[in-house]
């Protein structure tokens, strides 16, 4: 706990207090009486001495923390000033004065069940000193006055020592749900991450082996029949193999969607449309913006690709964003492969002005949207349409799903543009 700049003040202004009472003390003890009186000597040695063990104390034997038990020697340190203090009472009146900063000293820093009856004590010392030296007709505030000012010393000194203790409880819980808040923060992130990651490993390594379990289910079916064509889907299950190797060794190294470090998000599109799924993403097939209709592996469902609009219109596409798009059609072109039973898909890239969208329409059984998949369908996968949800939304925008028993499926994905401090579109 570091020390509080509050009471290094309030300290110093006891110790002060207490030179300039013990000075006045002394003081009057020079001028009044005869020089060579034996019992002002002694007097004068005892202040002295007084003094001298006050100021040791400070080095020798200082005060404990707020909170902490105080030390043997800081106890030892206190009853010894004490002891001289009662015997200089005895043989001077005027040291009484001292009785403030030694009050307000022994209720500063001792615990409260020792700090109330030493206050008692040092009051009823002072009241007794104050009778002793009485002349004259008895006066009721030599009794009430150092009673009166021992009480409000005492009262508001324990109040202010248990306003300061709650004040440290509450910041001690302060801190406490500060560092619970941040330890909570730091497992949601741990979480995120850990859903993040999970959806890239699926997006990357499920999606190519369904891709190749197809494959290889089609060359087994034709490996007698026709050999040639079982070749072929073996080397295309081998061609896609490679190519999640090459994913997944790129995702470990910047976590960087293969396609998109080679090709624009264009050319990565198209080549989801291209006979293999992907496999040659550089390839141009045709000419203008749409891709001719192709058929997947293995008989799966012809993929066309179609754009409308300049994608670079507004400016660059941020990476995030290409790569939140490419894999939404990615996993949107692997549900139709695997559970729509369709002939026919189209992905449509659209660059608006003040947005980009993707969709993916199939054509094939379509389902009810208002209910969750059936079990063993896409219920098993874990990362489908909440995979897709949860891309559109880190990247700032939303995705829709269109479907109804029989008549295909619909996959959207749209992210709006910014405006800048000038009102102008950007990313």
């Amino acid at each position: 706990m570091r020390p509080d700049p509050d009471a290094r003040w309030l300290t110093a202004a006891l110790h002060v207090a207490f030179l300039l009472l013990l000075g006045g003390a002394i003081a009057r003890l020079l001028t009044h009486g005869s020089v060579d009186d034996a019992r002002k000597a002694l007097t004068l040695v005892l202040f002295l001495a007084f003094g001298a063990i006050y100021l040791l104390g400070l080095w020798w034997a200082p005060a404990p923390r707020y909170g902490e038990r105080p030390a043997t020697r800081h106890l030892l340190w206190l009853s010894v000033v004490f002891a001289v203090w009662v015997v200089l009472l005895a043989l001077e009146p005027s040291a009484t004065w001292c009785t403030m900063p030694l009050l307000f000293t022994g209720l500063h820093r001792l615990p409260v069940r020792l700090a109330v009856p030493l206050a008692a004590v040092l009051v009823a010392l002072v009241v007794i000193s104050e009778l002793r030296v009485l002349t004259g007709p008895f006066n009721p505030n030599l009794v009430l006055a150092p009673v009166a000012l021992g009480t409000v010393a005492t009262a508001v000194l324990v109040d202010s020592r248990q306003l300061a203790g709650r004040q440290r409880l509450l910041i001690d819980d302060l801190v406490r749900a500060r560092g619970e808040l941040a330890a909570t923060e730091r497992r949601a992130g741990i979480l995120a991450e850990r859903q993040r990651l999970s959806t890239e490993i699926h997006d990357i390594l499920a999606q190519s082996l369904s891709s190749q379990r197809m494959l290889l289910q089609a060359a087994d079916r034709r490996w007698h029949t026709s050999p040639d064509t079982a070749r072929g889907h073996v080397r295309e299950a081998a061609a896609a193999a490679e190519r999640a190797l090459a994913e997944v060794r790129r995702f470990v190294r910047d976590l960087t969607p293969l396609d998109l470090a080679e090709n624009t998000l264009v050319q990565a599109l198209r080549a989801l449309a291209a006979p293999g799924g992907g496999r040659q993403p550089g390839a141009e097939p045709g000419s203008g913006p749409g891709a001719g209709p192709g058929p997947g592996p293995a008989g799966g469902p012809a993929v066309e690709f179609r754009l409308d609009g300049t994608p670079d219109a507004p400016g660059p596409v941020p990476g995030p964003v290409e790569a939140a798009l490419l894999r939404v059609t990615q996993q949107a072109l692997a549900n139709v492969r695997e559970h729509a039973d369709a002939t026919r898909a189209v992905v449509t890239l659209t660059c608006l002005e003040d947005r980009i969208t993707v969709d993916i329409a199939d054509d094939g059984r379509g389902f009810d949207t208002r209910r969750p998949p059936g079990p063993g369908r896409a219920a098993t996968r874990g990362h489908g349409l909440s995979g897709m949800a949860m891309r559109a939304q880190q990247a700032g925008g939303t995705l829709a799903v269109e479907s109804a028993p029989g008549d295909g499926t619909v996959v959207t994905m749209s992210v709006p543009l910014a405006e800048d401090g000038a009102g102008r579109q950007a990313w």
